[in-house]
């Protein structure tokens, strides 16, 4: 692996803990780490957690993450505590820490699988998300700058997105920690984050800085290849709920939520064709 390769991912393992690496960068603030890389790193754990009592056959259908203060690039820590295990599921927490100081914390719900019930249930009228058309991306396992669609088609040009219409985006997950591959589940749980992006993002960029991250899944991912499509968006005295609905090559997988601030004096302004490193 050359060196360029073994950098392209969140962070690097070292004996303190996990190195945050120049993709982990966030627009907001140079010395801040972006969401995508702090709900991967949960979802490191949380799946780790699991795998260590031998219940890898579990889905992770509740993922709760409160991101309470701005992680900076700086050597981060995560722990997990299992909450509960029964027959059927198991509750597990999570936090990141930086200089003994907890920055995020997450909870997940991993529940086992089994056949689904005979009668019928409403679900949502409409069509489903669809990836964009095959033509416009790299090769399956090939990374690529995310694609967004909008009042605009899908394109991996910011500026044309700057607008009032309903985002979508579709994005292949960056590994968590280099030299790993990304798991489905750290791939749907860092994507998550762009929640934020797909809902809050207006004519006026970005004006909302998202204070948690909400996913609930009834299945994973079949790969670490995933979109998310705002279905809706409100605000009130400066709290904004948008949430969004997340889906693969096969279908629609489930729903993520993010609860936000107004955060107008620093707005990410992408009407110049800025772009991202991986996510606000």
């Amino acid at each position: 692996m050359n060196e360029n390769a073994f950098q392209f991912a969140w962070f690097q393992q070292s004996a303190a803990g996990f190195d945050p690496l120049p993709l982990a960068q966030s627009l907001w603030r140079d010395d801040q780490m972006h969401g995508v890389a702090v709900s991967g790193l949960l979802a490191r754990a949380l799946e780790h957690a699991v795998a260590d009592l031998g219940r890898t056959g579990l889905v992770p259908a509740r993922y709760h993450v409160d991101l309470f203060r701005p992680a900076r690039m700086i050597t981060t820590t995560a722990s997990t505590r299992i909450v509960r295990e029964g027959p059927r599921l198991v509750l597990v927490d999570a936090v990141v820490e930086q200089e003994d100081e907890v920055v995020a914390r997450a909870g997940a719900t991993f529940l086992a699988p089994s056949a689904n019930a005979a009668g019928e249930i409403w679900s949502a009228p409409g069509e489903r998300p669809v990836p964009p058309p095959d033509d416009l991306l790299p090769a399956p396992g090939e990374h690529h700058v995310p694609m967004f669609a909008s009042a605009a088609g899908w394109s991996d040009n910011f500026a044309d997105h700057q607008n009032a219409g309903q985002h979508q985006t579709w994005q292949t997950a960056i590994p968590i920690v280099a030299g790993e591959e990304c798991t489905p589940f750290q791939a749907v749980a860092s994507i998550a984050d762009a929640t934020s992006m797909v809902t809050n993002w207006g004519a006026h960029g970005v004006e909302h800085i998202n204070t948690d991250i909400d996913l609930a899944l009834c299945r994973l991912p079949d790969s670490s290849r995933l979109g998310l499509r705002a279905t809706d968006h409100v605000a009130s005295d400066g709290i904004a709920v948008g949430t969004a609905e997340v889906f693969d090559g096969s279908g629609t997988l489930g729903t993520a939520t993010v609860t936000s601030l107004a955060n107008t004096r620093r707005t990410v302004d992408l009407s110049a064709g800025v772009e991202p490193r991986g996510a606000v």
